[in-house]
């Protein structure tokens, strides 16, 4: 991966848990870490549900390996949150990570 691709500054970011100091379970969710990647749109579609129009994207990140990325993470790209639904090293050679997301439906 040529690092001229990365244009595209995002955040991973960690569903929450746990207790903050006063006991009380966490709502928000933390920032793992902040990798430059490549944004690929690779499909979209249209939904009609509860006589409502809903769009869902669905997008591949490429980003420098790193560990501990997982499916229950989130991505946030220019102010959209996008779900993580896989995690993959394609070449298994621990270079680039491909993180297939989906956006639209939900917000993580």
């Amino acid at each position: 991966m040529q690092v001229g691709q990365l244009r595209h500054k995002t955040a991973i970011q960690s569903p929450p848990s746990g207790q903050d100091d006063d006991g009380n379970p966490r709502t928000e969710w933390w920032t793992v870490c902040q990798p430059y990647a490549k944004k690929e749109d690779l499909s979209g579609r249209e939904l009609f549900a509860a006589q409502a129009a809903q769009s869902e994207v669905t997008t591949r990140f490429r980003i420098r390996y790193r560990t501990g990325l997982g499916s229950k993470m989130r991505l946030v790209c220019d102010g959209v949150i996008y779900n993580i639904e896989a995690v993959l090293d394609r070449d298994g050679r621990k270079r680039e990570l491909q993180l297939m997301c989906s956006s639209g439906l939900n917000n993580g």
